[in-house]
């Protein structure tokens, strides 16, 4: 969900379980917490959206917990270690990787109730993969024959493309569909649990207005949404769901929240069930273990290693000409002690990257990032080698995401190792950042925090730092990672693909578009009112594991 795929992007997660008072509310002498009128209701601290809720153009963590819960696609992430589970497809089979064929299962409704069909997908995909339609995940669909066609031909989309579907699929018949594509792509299934790859019902390419749809999308999974606003999102349990992977509850509102204290204050307050947010704050010394405790002195938060992680991406030298030079990236890079920042603003409870993807994916290798080891005196010789940076520097976080104390942190690590002169600037909220970050208005560093969209290593580097993909905010380009990558994609083992993968990666310490700060493992909290809930390995949480305490 989540830049993108979802940034923290998409993105730290920012999802967060809420018990509002209106559902603690007892109605026809029904008192059970989180209800109201016999129907369980939570409510879930959620950030602005950076676009309206369309699969192929949502990326980033805000709008991706949205539709991670209304959306259904062929396959579904185990909500324990992330593993690929069939959902809408009855089977996804090939002989060579080249050629698929995918079989849906028949009766699969959307919340409209029309049924799903092959063409479903296949008229979405090619509608998301279509150029002058300008969506975001439109990279998602790069391996399937014939996206190349379907590319405009200039920057501006004048020069119309030359086709207007992937020569790639084709529907055989209601159930059926085949993809083709340009090359051995592995990790095909895995991929295709991601929101791009959902389907879209008749009504979507029947509406003018697609925004105006996307307001409230019929989707085809556990919960639909139902209302929109700036201030919440709300969505209720889909009666028709025909899916393996039903809601335990009717209700869940998103509630946009500003301020990531405020949302932890609640919860301790039991004003909200449930968050995966704790302030930086109260990390220290472990104080939010003592603040979340029932009255029998019994926990109220978890932990779960997910598929999480912090960057800095260096700003686009078209944009910013200081940061041209690698030895300027670089030298921030090692101006910066990690372990020190993880220690006194996070207690411990991230750690210090070594390299650009996650350990809890398979492939992972530590020590990728040599330019990630703290060394201020080589950092000051190598700023001075490039000359400089015309400061100040600054340092881009979004407000709403509770990242004020490291970003300080990270700034006074520049000012005092290196001697110049660094300035954290706060969006109000994240979708403004991300804007901001799309329309290349940014100089100097921007936090680019990462949630796995679907659990592998390639995850973490092809949206990214592929050419033209569409989470790779500092325009890098390389030849060289770029033919590594399509390699990997291609390799007949996982361990083959892994090699090269990681052989990518290091091309990424000789060129340094991002910085990496930590990877984490997600903390939560949550109310007296819960009994229990499950974080998934995507830092969100399962809306289908919630018990309510009686």
């Amino acid at each position: 969900m989540r830049t993108p795929i979802r940034i923290l992007t998409a993105g730290i997660a920012a999802a967060l379980l809420v018990l509002g008072t209106t559902a603690c509310a007892s109605d026809g002498g029904n008192n059970d917490p989180g209800t109201s009128g016999g129907i369980s209701a939570i409510t879930v601290r959620g950030c602005t959206p950076q676009s309206e809720l369309l699969p192929t153009n949502t990326n980033e963590v805000c709008g991706g917990n949205i539709l991670d819960a209304t959306e259904a696609k062929l396959i579904h992430y185990n909500a324990d270690d992330a593993s690929p589970e069939l959902d809408i497809a009855e089977s996804i089979e090939t002989d060579d990787a080249i050629n698929w064929t995918v079989k849906l299962k028949p009766g699969y409704m959307f919340q409209d109730g029309t049924e799903v069909k092959a063409h479903n997908f296949v008229d979405a995909w090619n509608w998301g993969a279509y150029g002058p339609n300008a969506q975001m995940n439109e990279y998602f669909f790069e391996m399937i024959e014939g996206y190349e066609d379907m590319q405009c031909g200039d920057a501006d989309c004048k020069e119309v493309p030359v086709a207007d579907s992937m020569k790639g699929l084709e529907v055989l018949d209601d159930y059926t569909f085949t993809i083709r594509t340009v090359a051995p792509t592995s990790n095909l299934t895995v991929r295709l649990g991601y929101t791009a790859f959902a389907p879209q019902p008749d009504a979507f390419f029947a509406s003018e207005d697609k925004l105006e749809f996307a307001k409230k999308p019929i989707a085809a999974g556990p919960f639909q949404v139902t209302s929109k606003t700036d201030t919440e999102i709300v969505i209720e349990k889909f009666e028709g769901y025909s899916g393996k992977f039903p809601g335990s509850v009717d209700k869940v509102t998103f509630k946009i929240y500003n301020d990531s204290t405020a949302a932890y204050q609640d919860v301790v307050a039991n004003n909200l069930d449930v968050t995966d947010l704790i302030p930086a704050d109260y990390l220290v010394a472990d104080m939010w273990k003592q603040d979340l405790v029932d009255s029998a002195g019994a926990p109220r938060w978890g932990t779960k290693d997910t598929g999480v992680f912090q960057a800095l991406t260096f700003s686009p030298a078209k944009t910013d000409p200081g940061m041209a030079d690698i030895r300027v990236r670089q030298a921030i890079s090692m101006a910066v002690d990690r372990s020190q920042v993880v220690d006194i603003v996070f207690n411990n409870a991230r750690v210090a990257a070594t390299g650009w993807t996650s350990p809890v994916v398979d492939g992972f290798s530590e020590n990728q990032c040599t330019n990630c080891v703290f060394d201020p005196d080589r950092a000051k010789e190598l700023l001075a080698e490039a000359g400089g940076y015309p400061g100040p520097l600054e340092l881009w976080i979004n407000g709403d995401g509770g990242h004020q104390q490291w970003a300080d942190a990270v700034c006074n690590q520049i000012k005092n190792n290196l001697e110049l002169e660094c300035l954290v600037q706060a969006t109000p909220d994240f979708a403004t950042l991300r804007n901001k970050i799309k329309a290349r208005e940014l100089k100097g560093i921007m936090r680019a925090g990462w949630q796995m969209d679907y659990p592998s290593i390639e995850n973490f580097l092809t949206p990214l730092y592929a050419t033209g993909a569409s989470a790779n905010d500092s325009d890098f380009s390389n030849a060289n990672f770029d033919r590594l990558l399509r390699e990997a994609a291609a390799a007949t083992t996982n361990d083959a693909a892994n090699l090269l993968y990681q052989e990518a990666e290091r091309v990424l310490d000789q060129e340094m578009p991002a910085m990496p700060l930590w990877t984490q493992q997600s903390q939560y909290g949550f109310s007296t009112n819960i009994k229990s809930i499950k974080m998934t390995p995507f830092s969100t949480f399962d809306f289908g594991s919630v018990v309510l305490a009686s």
